[in-house]
């Protein structure tokens, strides 16, 4: 089988350093060891880092069976910006341009968002007689309306109607529709007018449990020791990897880590990642002894990280965009039996109670965090069972194996359908 995976924003097994990927490039590593030939669409600007892997388009043959089209669009500085807006309709207009001049697919899966690239990959399908599935995994344009005052969100969505008919138009021309949650399965059938079929289907985001390396773990090791971060001192840690942009409310870590300043012994938060707000976290946070800002980390440690932390954060702001999702963040906290903290509720919520495997807390208010926090660390043998139970969570519903193993069947299926 010949597979297109179309998907932007992820990082690529060419980034320097030991990349952690995530759902397309795990995916893409699994069809390629299933013996499937993918070629993997993606933009050739890192939306992490915010810099181009390339000047121009380029093919690059990873091995045999695998290749990554890196379309060059002019890049953004700011996630919420026209400058980004612009660079996913380029990016679009280049795949519609290229893909037809390829070997034809037996299957696409595309990431939805981008709205474009996914419009894009649909009418691609649909002229070719190709089925494409569009993964949704993220409620654009819905999640910009969270961006403005509740009064202006009308003539917000009015504002955004060339967006929702555009996405309209990418969903209604899917052949199925995907998603990491079944919220957003059923947020994208609704978009698209029609109810679900036996096609359209949830697949949440698996994670790669695969043990570093003896090396690289050494290195981690190092690293952490370096940083004042170690196994041998007895100090609960909360930890975090991410971007800081504007889906993180970092401002009430720091505040509820005020709060926990002075307890003995306080909580150690390590905040990992780069973002256009780190510059302003790290002065907000600069004469708190319990924040550490160690930068982008690699995945061996983060590997190593989380298996010295005592919770894994997940501090996102309420809205259009995590009342409804189980995003990647908690699934990789789990994977190494982490209890997790979310700012949310909804679908998050309701799983960290079932499982008793974590606890949430009022969106915005430290006070609650720092009183989460203090309980937990206060309670070991809680703490013992959360911990046991988001082990056993992972290993029922998360692992990458069992996520993508499922994805890959499926797939199989619908494209010896439509051969």
């Amino acid at each position: 089988m010949r597979i297109w995976l179309v998907t932007v924003g992820e990082p690529l097994p060419i980034d320097a350093g030991s990349p952690r990927l995530l759902r397309a490039g795990i995916l893409a590593e699994r069809l390629w060891r299933a013996g499937h030939e993918v070629v993997w669409w993606t933009s050739s600007f890192d939306h992490t880092a915010k810099r181009h892997r390339s000047v121009t388009d380029d093919t690059i043959t990873l091995r045999e069976r695998y290749t990554l089209k890196l379309m060059h669009g002019p890049g953004y500085r700011r996630n919420v910006s026209l400058a980004r807006m612009r660079d996913h309709r380029i990016v679009a207009r280049k795949f519609a341009a290229q893909a037809p001049a390829e070997p034809r697919p037996d299957v696409v899966v595309a990431s939805y968002p981008t709205i474009e690239l996914a419009a894009s990959a649909t009418r691609y399908g649909r002229e070719r007689g190709v089925p494409v599935v569009v993964d949704v995994r993220d409620l654009w344009p819905d999640i910009f309306l969270d961006l403005v005052p509740g009064w202006a969100r009308p003539l917000a969505r009015i504002a955004l109607g060339p967006l929702y008919a555009e996405a309209r138009r990418a969903l209604v021309e899917a052949t199925a529709i995907v998603g990491n949650a079944r919220p957003f399965v059923e947020w994208g059938l609704h978009l698209a007018g029609r109810s679900a079929g036996p096609d359209d289907v949830e697949f949440p985001f698996g994670y790669d449990t695969a043990v570093p390396d003896p090396v690289p773990q050494a290195e981690a090791a190092a690293f952490w020791r370096a940083e004042g971060v170690s196994r041998i001192v007895s100090r609960p840690i909360a930890c975090f990897f991410g971007t800081f942009g504007r889906q993180f409310d970092i401002d009430t870590v720091i505040a509820a880590a005020r709060l926990l300043a002075r307890d003995v012994p306080p909580v150690l938060f390590v905040l990992c990642g780069e973002g256009e707000r780190l510059l302003a976290y790290r002065e907000a946070a600069a004469d708190l002894p319990n924040v550490l800002f160690p930068g982008w980390v690699d995945a061996p440690k983060i590997w190593t990280l989380m298996r010295m932390s005592t919770v894994g954060l997940a501090p996102y702001r309420p809205g259009a965009a995590f009342a409804g999702n189980l995003p990647n963040k908690p699934i990789e906290y789990l994977s190494a039996s982490l209890p997790v903290i979310a700012g949310v509720e909804g679908y998050l919520g309701a799983l960290l109670r079932d499982w008793d495997c974590g606890a949430t807390y009022a969106p915005g208010d430290p006070a609650a965090l720092a009183r989460t926090l203090r309980e937990l660390v206060a309670d070991p043998a809680r703490l013992a069972r959360m911990a046991s139970n988001a082990g056993r969570l992972f290993a029922e519903r998360f692992d990458a194996d069992r996520v993508y193993g499922k994805m890959i069947a499926y797939l199989e299926r619908l494209a010896a359908r439509r051969a």
